[in-house]
Order: structure tokens, then C-alpha cells, then sequence
């Protein structure tokens, strides 16, 4: 029966010291703590056993979950917080003038990136992981959709993070399939005939060769395979004749595809000793002596 005494001692100090305000909020803060943590960590193993889903719509729903959980938490215990210590929060909030008040100029910008980032995903506009451009002015790639911001890791590996109600527009290259589309601008020496050759002899090479990239129906054959798409400017910026070369390829793997491409049809033309097109100036001779006498 003694350690039941012990325990019942202890159980007194425990009470005696909880009585005190600041343990109750750093306890609170602890238990809020360590529930996000288990919440988080139950959404990403319910995600990871799960399947019925695309991967990429699977992370952005953990995401925007996540970030769901974190403000509705820090609001949960601001509003504890203020209760142990006596705040009538009720009281508060049920003041018309005080909602008024955060309504006006507070609340209107946080509804506006909660709602913006709602319609993200129930649009399918973005997914985490996608590489997109925002307002046509940076662009890199989704690691983050929450329910006020937007995080894009940039290709100079800076992280960019934009409140949801700033995103005016968004290209996304990541929705569905991409196409390849190279642009070749040949000098006006070259023979139509003879360029239109090599670019279809380059255009079978680089279906046998990047056949993996290419975009496939449920037969598994390509949907629109490389192919020469014609001569699209008879002169452009008055250099010479543009030929374009098109293929439809997988999202995932559009970049590789392209630089691929780009290198193929490089070698091809330089190894056949095709003249590119070049930038010249040409600039009157300044007149002779003989004409100025």
C-alpha cells in the first residue's frame, strides 16, 4: 500500500504545479505539438498504403491536409491560451464590431489565399511536384500548395513562396502531354529539297531513338510521333527559311525529350554540312579619298 501513498503524493505536486497558468499553456502546447506530429504522420502512411489516386494528386492532398491541421491548431490554442488566462473569447467574437473590424482589413486577403488555394486543387490547376510558370515571371517547381501559400523552387534553387491570392495566371507544363516543337533556320543558300530530306531522315532517328519519351495510346503506339511539321517562315527575321519539327511526348519527361532532340537534330545537320542561318549587319563603306576630291 505504500507506493499507492507515493503515487497518490505525486498525483497532489502534479496537481498543485498544473495549477499554475503557464504550465497549463506549455502542457497545451506539448499535446498540440505532439498531435500534429501524429496526424501528420497518419496522412502520409495512409498515403503511402493507398493507391487509388495519381501520386502527384496523392501529395497535394497531404499538403493542402497538412496545412489545414496546422492553422486550425495554432488557432485552437491562441484560443485556449487566451481562455486560461481569463479572456471572455466568446465575448469577443460575438462583438459585431470587432468581426466588422477584422473583416474589413484583415480578413479580406486571408480569404482570398484560402480560396485561391481551394480552387487550385478542386480545378486541377496544380499538383505538388508540376513545373509551372506563375504570372509569367517565375517559374520552377510545386513543393509546397497550403491553404494561404504557394512554394516553387525556382531553377536557381531559390524557394519562391507567393500567397495563393497573388497567382493571376499559371502555365502548367505538366498536365496530361507536351510537345516538342524545335524550330530550324537554315541560310537562304540551302536547297528546300535537300533540308526537308535530312530533317526526315532525323525525324526517323529520333523516333527510334527517344521512342520511351514519346507520348503512346492504349496500343502503345506513338500519338503523334516526331515528325516535320514544314517550313513555317519563308524568311525569318530576314536570316532564311524555318523548318519546325514537332513530336508529342510524356509530361514527366518532356524536358529530356527536348534537349535530346536538340542535340540530335544539331549533329545531324552539322554532319551534313547544312549552313545555318547567320546574324550579319552590313554597314556602308565610308566613301574614298578620289570621291571627296
Amino acid at each position: 500500500m505504500e507506493w499507492i501513498n507515493k503515487l497518490q503524493d505525486w498525483y497532489g505536486v502534479f496537481i498543485q504545479i498544473f495549477e499554475y497558468k503557464i504550465v497549463q499553456v506549455i502542457v497545451a502546447i506539448l499535446v498540440v505539438f505532439i498531435g500534429i506530429r501524429f496526424i501528420r504522420r497518419s496522412i502520409r502512411s495512409f498515403f503511402y498504403r493507398t493507391s487509388f489516386i495519381e501520386e502527384r494528386k496523392e501529395k497535394t492532398l497531404e499538403s493542402m491536409i497538412n496545412s489545414i491541421v496546422s492553422y486550425t491548431a495554432t488557432i485552437g490554442i491562441i484560443i485556449y491560451i487566451l481562455s486560461v488566462y481569463g479572456v471572455q473569447v466568446g465575448s469577443i467574437l460575438a462583438g459585431a464590431g470587432v468581426i466588422g473590424i477584422i473583416l474589413g482589413f484583415g480578413a479580406q486577403s486571408l480569404i482570398k489565399d484560402i480560396l485561391s488555394g481551394i480552387f487550385f486543387i478542386y480545378e486541377k490547376q496544380l499538383h505538388k511536384g508540376d513545373f509551372v510558370s506563375i504570372n509569367d515571371k517565375f517559374i520552377g517547381t510545386v513543393e509546397d500548395i497550403g491553404l494561404r501559400f504557394l512554394k516553387v523552387r525556382q531553377w536557381s534553387g531559390k524557394l519562391l513562396t507567393i500567397s495563393n491570392g497573388q497567382v493571376t495566371s499559371i502555365q502548367n507544363y505538366n498536365i496530361d502531354h507536351m510537345r516538342v516543337i524545335e524550330a530550324i533556320t537554315v541560310s537562304f543558300t540551302e536547297d528546300p529539297k535537300r533540308i526537308f530530306t535530312l530533317l526526315e531522315e532525323t525525324c526517323e532517328q529520333l523516333n527510334e531513338e527517344l521512342d520511351q519519351y514519346l507520348k503512346k495510346d492504349l496500343t502503345k503506339k506513338p500519338i503523334q510521333p516526331f515528325q516535320v511539321y514544314g517550313m513555317t517562315s519563308l524568311n525569318k527575321d530576314h536570316r532564311g527559311y524555318e523548318y519546325t519539327i514537332v513530336g508529342l511526348t510524356e509530361d514527366l519527361v518532356y524536358w529530356t525529350a527536348a534537349k535530346e532532340a536538340r542535340r540530335m537534330i544539331a549533329e545531324k545537320l552539322f554532319d551534313s554540312g547544312v549552313q545555318m542561318s547567320l546574324q550579319h549587319i552590313d554597314l556602308p563603306s565610308p566613301p574614298s579619298n578620289e570621291q571627296n576630291q
